[in-house]
């Protein structure tokens, strides 16, 4: 992570494990993996364009090391290959800067609670891959069809499980709720088209399974800190960031 990134992270990191819990900083990808292999963290915050190790191979090497340690992504740059991987490595949340430091605090506190709500990760490291057979299975079908008119009951009912067993399960086994990781996934690929097609808003919207182009736009604001004209602009003003 480069040097401006910790410095606006160790704040948030200071305010919310205020009297006890180190922090560690790394200067590129190979360290990072060393540190994690060393102190085996509950949390990682990762860069993705840092020096040696890119971020996406330097997080593949701590999951083998820590696989369910909570892990999120901060970074200048949304790439959705990228962001695909970032899935396939269960990442807790994916960060496009500029962020505010306040939004830094609510991440940390954010996964700090998925950390206490499935117990420690030290003690997760002991146990098997805790995804069971059918949410995985469940995870690669949403993969395949979030961009649909896709539902918790649809989705229950391929796994013969109830609504509100699936919900439980899902939740517990990915750390977000399915609503929260169906929307990820759409705010992802309208990303992507942002960048890579001169779509208006509405037609993003519609290819990404929104019905309703203004809840696109406040979905979209409330992941990205911007709206999706915002996010495009910003793409124009920083085409290499």
């Amino acid at each position: 992570m480069n040097p401006s990134s910790r410095n606006l992270l160790k704040p948030s990191y200071r305010k919310i494990y205020a009297g006890g819990g180190d922090i560690l900083t790394s200067r590129d990808g190979y360290e990072a993996v060393a540190l994690a292999k060393e102190h085996r963290p509950d949390l990682v915050l990762m860069d993705l364009w840092i020096a040696g190790l890119d971020g996406i191979s330097a997080i593949g090497r701590i999951r083998e090391i820590l696989p369910n340690s909570c892990i999120s992504i901060l970074t200048g740059h949304m790439d959705f290959t990228c962001a695909q991987k970032a899935i396939r490595f269960n990442v807790f949340e994916y960060l496009v800067k500029p962020v505010r430091p306040s939004d830094l605090t609510q991440l940390v506190l954010r996964m700090k609670d998925a950390v206490k709500a499935r117990g420690t990760a030290e003690g997760y490291e002991r146990m098997e891959d805790a995804r069971s057979p059918m949410i995985a299975d469940a995870v690669l079908y949403i993969q395949d069809h979030y961009c649909e008119k896709l539902t918790l009951e649809e989705v229950a009912a391929k796994e013969f499980m109830s609504p509100a067993y699936f919900s439980r399960v899902f939740r517990k086994e990915m750390g977000v709720t399915f609503s929260r990781y169906v929307a990820d996934l759409k705010i992802r690929y309208a990303c992507r088209l942002l960048k890579e097609t001169r779509y208006p808003a509405y037609r993003i919207a519609a290819e990404c399974g929104f019905s309703d182009p203004s809840y696109f736009n406040r979905v979209f604001a409330e992941r990205m800190n911007m709206t999706p004209q915002g996010y495009r602009k910003e793409l124009k003003d920083n085409p290499k960031d």
